[in-house]
């Protein structure tokens, strides 16, 4: 009997997150990876043919649980402090696997982040209620990537309460919005 791709997809993520918490990333193969999901090669193949798909469902996945943490959110609250918690609430959602996606971060350099920054930081636009479609929408995901790069620069030093990263954000975003005030593209 197979799995649905959406169970393949999530055990390998879980799995790659582990082996990457206890090697280096470097030594960990799409083999081990579906050894330790309990899944055939075959089987996450099907579903993941790299580790670095795998890894773009690691991801995914820690952006739907910042979309889910934020569901709730109101329309009725100031944008900065929607995008600030959809921000954090991401940040939040990583924070228990540090050490794994740091050890994969530096494994894979920053050439395969870029696409998925840029999802991350469509995700984290929508979350926070603000429209990143059309030509507005393409340049506030540009200044939203370039937030969220520099956040995760914070982060990856910010062990703790997170202090640093949430005066990071909070910059972050007020300088985000000012520039976009700047060229038409402001919420």
């Amino acid at each position: 009997m197979s799995r649905p791709m959406s169970d393949v997809v999530e055990r390998a993520a879980e799995a790659a997150l582990g082996l990457a918490a206890e090697r280096p990333w470097t030594e960990v193969t799409l083999r081990n990876v579906a050894e330790r999901a309990g899944l055939s090669f075959a089987e996450l193949y099907l579903a993941a043919e790299s580790k670095a798909a795998v890894v773009d469902a690691v991801s995914r996945r820690f952006d739907a649980a910042a979309l889910a943490a934020v569901d709730g959110v109101g329309a009725d609250e100031a944008v900065h402090d929607r995008l600030f918690e959809v921000v954090m609430a991401r940040v939040e959602a990583m924070e228990p696997q540090r050490a794994a996606l740091l050890a994969i971060a530096k494994a894979e350099g920053p050439a395969p982040m870029a696409p998925r920054l840029l999802r991350t930081s469509r995700a984290l636009l929508e979350g926070g209620g603000v429209d990143a479609s059309g030509l507005r929408g393409t340049m506030r995901r540009a200044a939203m990537t370039a937030v969220w790069a520099r956040v995760l620069q914070v982060w990856r030093d910010d062990e703790g309460a997170l202090n640093r990263t949430m005066a990071e954000i909070d910059k972050q975003l007020r300088a985000m919005r000012e520039r976009l005030s700047r060229v038409g593209a402001g919420f």
